[in-house]
């Protein structure tokens, strides 16, 4: 099987097992939904757009995997029960989660701290670190349970080195990293790991070449990340070839800030 840029993802099998990917309509997400399917997963995809989702999980059933949609808004607790409950209903117990979702729809502000308000802070806390927290406490029941978990979740350079203009989002991110840290000394004894993985800036739709340009100059490879830069590392630590792997945070950000 093959990923989105032609790279073969055969060595890592995730057959028999559910991933669960926040955020999955679009991007990093929608790519990771394809890489994991392409590696034998059964892939629930999460999004607040169901027609996003929906068309992920077409693409995934066309291809020959078992796939879902899980709509639903991750920063709300209900919700999140929700989006497990069909999840479960529809492909199993969640094996992976891939805690994906970030960006708010309105995007994440930039501006200098002293000029934002509280409320502005709160979408990029919720989404960036309350979803983190309730979409991890509801998948790990059953993954104690099961004697068998990955919590993958995806942070930012922003949140290792800092950012200027993106302070709360940076924050939000670290505190997510942190998390995972902490609660893989507290789960690994059931064979469950809790990795992250730090990205530099991703190439989007919305951008323009003399954008991407300026951008690339910071990296050493010389250009932005893409999403299929992003998902074969979600695979490697969703794989049982990962069980020794917990309590990191991998930078995939083409040298921009290196550990």
């Amino acid at each position: 099987m093959v990923n989105g840029n032609g790279t073969s993802t055969a060595m890592f099998s995730l057959a028999g097992r559910t991933a669960l990917i926040t955020g999955g309509g679009q991007g990093v997400g929608a790519e990771t939904a394809r890489v994991l399917a392409a590696a034998g997963a059964a892939v629930a995809v999460n999004d607040l757009d169901g027609d996003r989702a929906g068309r992920v999980v077409d693409e995934l059933r066309a291809g020959g995997a078992r796939a879902a949609t899980a709509v639903g808004d991750v920063t709300d607790p209900s919700a999140v029960e929700e989006l497990f409950a069909t999840a479960e209903s529809a492909l199993g117990p969640v094996d992976v989660l891939v805690n994906n979702a970030g960006i708010p729809p309105g995007g994440v502000g930039a501006r200098p701290f002293v000029d934002s308000t509280p409320a502005q802070w709160r979408g990029l806390i919720d989404l960036n670190l309350h979803a983190v927290l309730h979409c991890t406490h509801r998948a790990l029941p059953s993954m104690i349970e099961r004697g068998w978990g990955r919590i993958i979740t995806i942070v930012s350079d922003a949140g290792r080195i800092g950012e200027p203009n993106i302070a709360v989002y940076a924050a939000a991110k670290a505190a997510a990293a942190a998390f995972s840290r902490s609660l893989a000394k507290e789960v690994g004894r059931f064979g469950i790991t809790c990795n992250c993985i730090s990205l530099g800036s991703i190439a989007g739709a919305n951008r323009s070449e003399e954008t991407l340009r300026r951008a690339a100059r910071h990296y050493p490879t010389g250009r932005l990340g893409r999403a299929d830069d992003v998902a074969p590392a979600v695979l490697y630590l969703a794989s049982p070839e990962a069980e020794w792997v917990t309590a990191q945070t991998l930078p995939v950000d083409g040298g921009y800030a290196p550990s």
